[in-house]
């Protein structure tokens, strides 16, 4: 079987949670199953790292897919050119985009819709593409998967699709996510913040990160603790820092105590999650959340939002409070800062609740849905 993939966020360095979700999934598929060709579609030079074996052939189409107008000359024409002429069986798209033009069978991956619920998430002309486009995208594809039994409610409710179009693949966690030592942990404070304890925060720097009410929270809490010296570290790429982000970090009484350390590569982020005392995740919208789970893999509290996906992905393994509530958020990071007891159980619950999402079962259960999809056929 001829399968083309839509890899154009397979990126060095670069991988988001789309990424990494792409990445996983498609490097244990297609060593799992060898005798099909798989044609990766990239919008650039691919890295050989995500040439997952010797069944990948690399196709580079133009252009660069990273505007909405760009991103319609990429799927409506040379996504489509590239299926017709390497006679491609099936089409995954791991992100969501995909042509409206082909009638290969396909499955996209609709990882949420929280550009349907709020104008404050993406750029007006992001926001309107996919506005317009994912409707479409959804009633056209053979199949849809998604990351959370959430996201799927989502997809039925606000583009009236049969649930029985739709497969759950929850997201996995990265195996180099696992506890430190205390040396190990006392090493990365002393590199990030003096020896000093902290909380981190994960996340592309975005409104729906909601990382505005986290500086309000964390300040809140220094102000009713005057005797604590924790710190907070900030870490992802600064896609938005305007209007009220700026202001409030700006007026923080405590800003000093709060570290920007940008993007990160993959083992020194795990070191950083295990050395703190609490993942601080209190999105606006997540279709899955990604971090909750690496956090619990690194042994490390949760601090996460009651909204959208993340109280199913947490369980009980984790502190959940309205993300909208700044004294909600800043008593939470009290509360497992100063009571060890609670720090310890919500880290016990969540060693065992990890073992619910790990790459292989999204693999396999991706793959099954690929197979649903070429049967509908």
């Amino acid at each position: 079987m001829r399968i083309a993939v839509n890899t154009r966020l397979l990126l060095s360095g670069r991988l988001d949670g789309i990424g990494w979700f792409a990445a996983e999934t498609l490097r244990r598929i297609v060593n799992a199953h060898p005798n099909d060709e798989f044609y990766f579609l990239f919008d650039r030079k691919p890295n050989p790292q995500f040439i997952f074996g010797p069944n990948v052939k690399p196709v580079v189409l133009f252009p660069q897919a990273r505007h909405p107008l760009l991103w319609r000359i990429f799927f409506e024409i040379s996504v489509t050119r590239a299926l017709r002429r390497n006679k491609i069986d099936l089409f995954l798209s791991p992100d969501g985009w995909m042509s409206l033009r082909t009638d290969v069978p396909t499955l996209t991956v609709i990882h949420d819709l929280n550009f349907e619920h709020s104008n404050e998430f993406l750029r007006p002309s992001h926001q309107r593409y996919m506005k317009s486009f994912f409707p479409r995208f959804a009633r056209k594809a053979t199949r849809i998967a998604t990351v959370s039994e959430f996201s799927k409610r989502d997809i039925v409710e606000t583009y009236g699709i049969d649930s029985k179009k739709i497969d759950v693949v929850y997201d996995g966690a990265h195996n180099f996510y696992r506890p430190c030592d205390e040396e190990q942990k006392q090493q990365t404070r002393l590199r990030y913040c003096d020896g000093k304890p902290f909380f981190i925060f994960v996340g592309t720097i975005s409104r729906r990160k909601n990382l505005t009410n986290i500086l309000l929270a964390f300040d809140r809490y220094r102000e009713t603790h005057p005797l604590s010296e924790a710190q907070l570290l900030v870490v992802g790429s600064r896609y938005w820092w305007q209007d009220e982000l700026a202001d409030a970090y700006d007026n923080m009484s405590y800003k000093q105590s709060v570290h920007f350390v940008g993007h990160v590569d993959s083992d020194e982020l795990a070191r950083m999650m295990s050395a703190a005392i609490a993942l601080v995740y209190t999105s606006l919208f997540e279709g899955f959340g990604i971090p909750i789970i690496e956090a619990f893999c690194a042994e490390t509290a949760v601090i996460t939002s009651n909204v959208t996906s993340m109280p199913e992905v947490a369980g009980d393994a984790a502190l959940l409070v309205d993300p909208l509530s700044v004294e909600a958020i800043a008593k939470a990071m009290g509360d497992v800062a100063d009571d060890d007891k609670l720090r310890f159980d919500l880290i016990e619950k969540g060693r065992r609740r990890k073992d619910v999402f790990n790459w292989d079962r999204t693999a396999d259960l991706l793959w099954q849905s690929l197979m649903k999809t070429i049967k509908t056929q």
